[in-house]
């Protein structure tokens, strides 16, 4: 009878303070917006797809190594960067070239057109692919929207997708779709505009009247899982206002039970504050809280159609790039570009395809994990990653496991844990036997592979453990690409 009376008692103050809970109000200041924590769903995902679509998808061109979706900037400012050397002026001369001297920029509005995007068949394939989360660019530098909005319209002239090329509400239309789906739907919008007349003329004007009503319609109209911002570097985020609009997203908005937010808020708050961290074509990063890593199948977010096959990554890089980032604790965000009619290029749906048909037998060993106690197993040697350019191409990891330089080291293997177990994730199916180093086994140690119905055998030698491989066909093999074998009930 005690143990009920304690367990009502308990079960009452829990009632009691739930809705304290829930009515928590966040103050305008970084030291209280922080404390809002990042959802598990977040940190259980592991992998979401970024979409860059826009107005650059009518062109779709720019340099080998640079960003397509710059378009407008690389055009009006003859300016180029990137990986690669460049005069600057290879995108004007394109356009002028492609286009005439006379045809400007947003005449694209009117060519982006969509009218083959079936935002079902998107969702569909976003689910294949064993995506948790999209992130849409709702609007990015050049300041086109994709869904209907009052603030977009203020240069002059109507610049957004509802009145402008497709006629339709593209936003609303895949978050409809995707929300059919168990994958979560996350918005991208760009906080500046390199040529609205505000933003050049009177930046506060930009951020009063253009950018807070915009981003907060934008909001209240679709109440996205993930806000994604972006083209915060140019202002600190006193002058965003960025604390400001924080506490109005997590206190009134229609999204405040549920919305996430990275930490693009301002120059030089990235990886110090917001929601979770972000890196961009980098890698070897470790932070104390969830992150992120984003880049493109290829190098350009935007769609290039100046870029050729072995200009994208193979499904082995990219299976092997989502290991390396999850075993240090982060999300894969990987990007595609769909072209102006809405087609998603088939190089990418068979990228995406490829990474679903191996999560599909080694999801396990990926969703719902968190860091062991060390990312990876390495051999001897030199263990920096030798880079050119300003952003880290993915083939790094290729470097990094099968294919290294003479003298430098590699990732014989990586790990997560879950549950109590160990994933071991091995980038070569092992010909001999496999030493997995500084893991102690017990009396009731069972190894697995995922994919494969046996169990394995294994021996313990001092403080390592050895599996002993059976012979195992080619067409037994369970994947291609990586190798996941499970060690359950370790010391």
């Amino acid at each position: 009878m005690k143990h009920l009376k304690t367990s009502l008692f308990a079960l009452l103050i829990a009632l009691m303070l739930t809705p304290i809970l829930q009515a928590q109000q966040y103050e305008a200041k970084w030291e209280s917006l922080d404390k809002r924590p990042v959802p598990e769903w977040f940190e259980d995902a592991k992998f979401g797809i970024f979409i860059h679509w826009g107005p650059y998808s009518v062109p779709a061109w720019s340099p080998k190594g640079t960003y397509s979706e710059w378009y407008q900037y690389w055009l009006q400012s003859k300016k180029l960067f990137g990986n690669g050397d460049f005069k600057g002026d290879e995108v004007y001369q394109y356009h002028v070239d492609t286009y005439g001297a006379d045809f400007p920029y947003y005449n694209f509005g009117e060519m982006f057109t969509a009218d083959l995007f079936d935002p079902d068949e998107w969702a569909s394939l976003f689910e294949e692919a064993g995506a948790k989360y999209i992130v849409l660019t709702s609007k990015h530098h050049d300041g086109f929207t994709l869904w209907p909005n009052e603030q977009a319209n203020d240069r002059g002239f109507a610049w957004n997708s509802m009145e402008v090329g497709a006629k339709r509400d593209l936003v609303g239309e895949l978050t409809e779709a995707v929300r059919k789906t168990p994958v979560k739907m996350g918005l991208y919008y760009s906080l500046y505009e390199w040529y609205h007349p505000l933003w050049q003329n009177d930046k506060d004007r930009f951020v009063e009247e253009h950018y807070l009503p915009q981003v907060k319609d934008l909001v209240q109209s679709y109440q996205p899982d993930i806000l994604w911002t972006d083209g915060e570097w140019e202002m600190e985020g006193e002058r965003w206002r960025s604390e400001e609009f924080l506490a109005w997203l997590y206190n009134e908005s229609a999204a405040k039970d549920n919305i996430l937010v990275n930490d693009r808020w301002g120059k030089g708050l990235r990886q110090k504050h917001g929601g979770y961290y972000t890196t961009e074509y980098e890698a070897g990063k470790v932070f104390d809280k969830p992150w992120e890593e984003c880049r493109g199948m290829g190098f350009s977010f935007g769609y290039n159609q100046n870029e050729d096959a072995q200009d994208y990554n193979s499904a082995q890089a990219l299976v092997l790039m989502l290991v390396d980032v999850v075993s240090n604790g982060g999300n894969l965000l990987l990007d595609i570009g769909p072209d102006a009619r809405g087609n998603i290029p088939p190089i990418m749906q068979e990228r995406l395809l490829q990474i679903g048909d191996w999560l599909a037998v080694n999801g396990e060993a990926i969703y719902g994990t968190r860091k062991a106690h060390q990312s990876a197993q390495w051999s001897e040697g030199d263990r920096d990653i030798d880079h050119k350019g300003n952003y880290l191409g993915g083939e790094y990891i290729l470097r990094q496991t099968i294919n290294p330089s003479p003298g430098k080291a590699v990732k014989e293997l990586f790990f997560t844990r879950k549950d109590g177990s160990l994933y071991t994730i091995s980038p070569v199916f092992p010909k001999g036997d496999l030493l997995i180093k500084n893991v102690k086994a017990t009396e009731y140690t069972m190894v697995s592979l995922l994919g494969y119905d046996k169990p394995l055998k294994f021996e313990k030698t001092g403080n390592d453990l050895k599996i002993i491989m059976p012979e195992i066909g080619f067409n037994e093999l369970p994947c291609q690409y990586a190798w996941s074998f499970k060690v359950s009930n370790l010391k």
